[in-house]
């Protein structure tokens, strides 16, 4: 009942999902990729964790109570 309704193909589109499919076979270590894994990785979690962990103190200095510890 649908056959004879082949769609036509992107050649770029397709190009694209070929890359996406292998994409940890062409991957290469970089600078870039170094520092992107640091900052987005590494150093963004540890402030937001930072960020948070101090907001908590601040609450519990306002309301007289000792700091919980974390981790």
């Amino acid at each position: 009942m649908g056959g004879g309704m082949e769609a036509k193909k992107n050649k770029f589109v397709e190009e694209w999902g070929a890359a996406r499919e292998n994409l940890e076979h062409n991957f290469r270590w970089t600078r870039r990729n170094f520092a992107l894994i640091g900052i987005f990785g590494i150093a963004v979690p540890i402030l937001v964790y930072k960020g948070i962990v101090r907001d908590f103190h601040m609450q519990d200095e306002d309301a007289g109570r000792p700091h919980r510890k974390f981790l």
